[in-house]
């Protein structure tokens, strides 16, 4: 993909970073969901929409946010940062044991050839044959 000067602002110190005045994405607590589906809920069905636009949400939030009270999963409303955070440690775990196998490979890899470079080494003084300058 080719960055382009439209897809980089300048940041302060000069620096060109991608689409770092993008908007973040918006977090919302367990508590805040319930509060809003419970007030979304008591309201008048012409109250609904002001709700809404006052808090600059769409009616597929609550939809959503009903659903999983509704399922009995309020721990299910709070953000999931937990949940990415346990993923993301998982990940990383299964990451350190591929390396530490390949260092083990290339250890291994390393004393096979020193053992090697060894033994010519000791083949070619007993032969006679003179060593080459060191470089």
């Amino acid at each position: 993909m080719t960055m382009t000067l439209a897809d980089t602002t300048r940041i302060d110190d000069g620096v060109m970073t991608p689409r770092a005045d993008r908007p973040k994405r918006r977090t919302f607590t367990a508590e805040y969901k319930l509060r809003i589906v419970a007030e979304y809920d008591a309201a008048e069905h012409g109250a609904r929409g002001a709700i809404l636009r006052r808090e600059g949400l769409y009616s597929s939030h609550i939809i959503e946010w009903r659903k999983a009270a509704q399922a009995g999963a309020v721990g299910a409303l709070g953000p999931r940062t937990a949940e990415r955070r346990d993923r993301e440690i998982e990940q990383l775990k299964a990451r350190a044991e591929r390396a530490e196998a390949e260092l083990a490979r290339t250890r291994a890899a390393l004393d096979i050839v020193g053992k090697a470079h060894a033994l010519l080494e000791t083949l070619s003084e007993s032969t006679g044959t003179p060593k080459p300058p060191p470089r």
